[in-house]
């Protein structure tokens, strides 16, 4: 086991991005201490200790930032971010989701 987490940036292409991520951030809020800065159509959502997701709305859609412990926490938490936007996206979804390893 490493002490470097891994971070993946990734895109949900998306008509109302900002939408979606206000929608995430009251659903998640009733788990954890979420945050939405409504200036920069961002959430923050603290999962864990070691994995958090930074949600940002842009023009083409949802950028994400993950960061996760390790590879495999990496990969199970795009799954469920993409699943539950997926969920707020329905009348779009399936999104598509574009990932990168930093």
């Amino acid at each position: 086991m490493t002490d470097t987490p891994v971070i993946a940036h990734g895109l949900a292409r998306c008509e109302k991005p900002e939408k979606y991520i206000q929608q995430l951030v009251k659903h998640w809020g009733h788990k954890m201490a979420t945050a939405y800065d409504e200036g920069d159509g961002m959430g923050t959502f603290p999962f864990s200790d070691t994995t958090s997701a930074v949600m940002t709305a842009r023009p083409e859609g949802i950028a994400i930032t993950l960061t996760t412990a390790d590879a495999e926490s990496n990969v199970h938490m795009r799954g469920v971010i993409e699943r539950h936007i997926d969920r707020f996206a329905f009348r779009e979804a399936p999104l598509t989701y574009e990932w990168s390893e930093q």
